[in-house]
């Protein structure tokens, strides 16, 4: 009874994972093209450092705390206009990674200045004394110091996206989220259910593994 119910629902268990993938993936790629450089911006605009700027840390902290401090499934209801307006649908994977790349910009930003934070101040302030530049300081210090530890954000973001987007299903975004709703919650089958929780947490196996195994080689340590 088990394997003939995952035997029917194999074509609709493909689709749901690839579309998971697909919408966490566009999440992921605007998280690290505008995550990385607020949280670089939220870093060195930080008092004591070589670009200390109080004002502008604070609008963008203040923006980063506001979303951040927003539940998704509101957040991704709230958005339903924007993403409408961007996508031309509220339904469906696309139309999902517009709240998830929303979420996942401030949640990835902080990690990356929590990153930055770990780095000794020493290693900062000789690139600052031998008149380095502040691009080169980005490019040559701060970023390969904290390469490690923005590789673990990056998993711990794509990880929580992954999670993001189960609740995505609730709306129809697509998805393993949106396929434990319509075939398990809606039709009280709990073997759906039982594979989807499965699917979820062997991805998420996978990716922490991953993640850490790269983080470590990377790690200067």
């Amino acid at each position: 009874m088990l394997l003939n119910t995952i035997t029917t629902l194999l074509p609709d268990l493909n689709k749901a994972f690839f579309e998971t993938i697909y919408m966490v993936g566009i999440a992921l790629v605007i998280a690290l093209l505008a995550g990385l450089p607020i949280g670089i911006l939220l870093f060195i605009t930080s008092r004591n450092l070589f670009l200390d700027n109080k004002a502008v840390n604070a609008i963008f902290g203040f923006v980063v705390n506001i979303v951040r401090s927003v539940p998704y499934i509101i957040l991704l209801v709230a958005l339903l206009p924007l993403t409408n307006l961007l996508t031309g649908s509220t339904i469906g994977p696309t139309a999902a990674s517009v709240s998830l790349s929303v979420a996942a910009i401030p949640f990835f930003a902080r990690l990356v200045e929590t990153s930055l934070r770990e780095i000794d101040k020493g290693v900062i302030e000789a690139a600052v004394a031998v008149g380095a530049s502040r691009w080169m300081i980005i490019k040559e210090v701060l970023l390969p110091e904290a390469k490690s530890g923005i590789l673990q954000g990056f998993t711990i973001t794509t990880i929580s996206l992954i999670g993001y987007s189960a609740m995505a299903g609730i709306v129809g975004g697509g998805g393993i989220g949106d396929l434990a709703i319509r075939f398990g919650y809606y039709r009280y089958d709990n073997t759906v259910m039982v594979t989807t929780v499965i699917i979820l947490i062997c991805l998420v196996q996978i990716i922490q593994y991953s993640g850490d195994k790269f983080s470590h080689l990377v790690d200067k340590r």
